[in-house]
């Protein structure tokens, strides 16, 4: 019996590996799918919220839902730190 591959779970496996956050081309090359193969499945993980993503000039960055909150609350903290001092 062949394994089944989880293409969903290999990409949220390699987003929390990369908390600076991948590019779509990236994910692809890494996983070794498809660009589209890889769109579609990181549409769907967008779609259901496990996913966030940020645009960075003419790049999309994606990051794992609970890396991005983490870094979004750093930098609100650091923020306030700075204006404080």
């Amino acid at each position: 019996m062949q394994k089944k591959r989880k293409p969903k779970k290999t990409i949220m496996k390699l987003l929390d590996e990369h908390p600076e956050g991948l590019t779509i081309q990236k994910v692809a090359n890494i996983t070794k799918m498809s660009r589209l193969t890889a769109t579609k499945y990181i549409h769907e993980l967008l779609g259901e919220g496990r996913i966030r993503e940020r645009k960075v000039g003419v790049a999309r960055l994606l990051f794992s839902k609970e890396r991005f909150i983490k870094s979004v609350k750093e930098e609100q903290i650091i923020k306030k730190l700075k204006e404080k001092f």
